[in-house]
């Protein structure tokens, strides 16, 4: 139990560059003590303690403002960030590193018993306020659009954005997509949603700045190239790193962090 809690925190410090230390995390997320309460519920829901599984879930929607009932299944890593309003139906099934923003349902579209609500599968991301309703299927690395509502399946690294959902698939003729996300690890921008027909302008127009980006350090990459095989010496030193934003954390600082905070949690305290 002390191992998965472990876990837990320490998704929170991957995903939230906002979580600053454990004791913080321990008060102040209500996503983590929702969840927590939920794995108990869950435990009695499979023993059958239904009332009082019920009632501990009750107890939770009340002070985390999140519900998730207790016949849910829920993943390893599972992460509701901010979280209220968030609500979970009884035959929702999630998978490991799967991330929640607030607002967000996974509801049914039936008063038949049986599989009612959502499958999704590992490190789906789904954003504020979206509405996933019926049994369909999130596919592993599937992202949801905020405000979205999804009534049909998502495929695997598939993105659904509009009401109706509908899939955003990245140009696989050309490598569009993976170029974007190559140059947006490269300068520390998550290019999340940032798609070839994403509907967003903004988006859109980052989208071409990161194509740019990736063409033009070709260029110059070829360009060194040529030059010291004609006997120059350019291009000798890495370019600096280009960090966005004056608190993005280097890749290996970060992480050190979120192994110090996992290792000095006590359960004890």
């Amino acid at each position: 139990m002390f191992s998965r809690m472990k876990e837990d925190i320490a998704s929170v410090f991957d995903r939230d560059p906002a979580a600053r230390n454990v004791f913080e995390v321990l008060t102040n997320y209500p996503g983590l003590h929702a969840i927590w309460f939920h794995r108990l519920s869950h435990k009695l829901w499979k023993n059958n303690w239904k009332w009082l599984a019920r009632s501990l879930s009750t107890f939770s929607r009340w002070l985390t403002g999140i519900e998730i009932h207790p016949g849910a299944t829920v993943g390893r890593r599972f992460f509701i960030d901010h979280g209220m309003g968030v609500v979970i139906g009884g035959t929702a099934e999630i998978g490991d590193d799967v991330t929640l923003y607030q607002g967000v349902t996974l509801g049914g579209t039936s008063w038949n018993a049986g599989k009612r609500h959502p499958t999704l599968k590992d490190n789906v991301v789904v954003g504020a306020g979206a509405k996933i309703l019926g049994p369909i299927t999130i596919g592993n690395h599937g992202k949801v659009g905020s405000n979205s509502v999804v009534v049909k399946d998502v495929p695997d690294n598939a993105t659904a954005v509009g009401i109706p959902g509908r899939i955003v698939n990245p140009n696989k003729d050309n490598g569009a997509a993976e170029n974007r996300e190559k140059v947006a690890k490269k300068y520390g921008f998550d290019a999340y949603a940032v798609a070839e027909d994403n509907p967003d302008p903004v988006a859109k127009a980052i989208g071409r700045v990161l194509d740019h980006m990736h063409l033009m350090d070709n260029k110059v990459s070829d360009l060194c190239r040529e030059v010291n095989q004609l006997g120059g010496e350019v291009c000798q030193e890495a370019l600096p790193e280009l960090r966005v934003g004056e608190f993005v954390e280097d890749e290996k600082a970060a992480a050190k962090r979120r192994e110090t905070a996992a290792e000095s949690f006590d359960p004890t305290i």
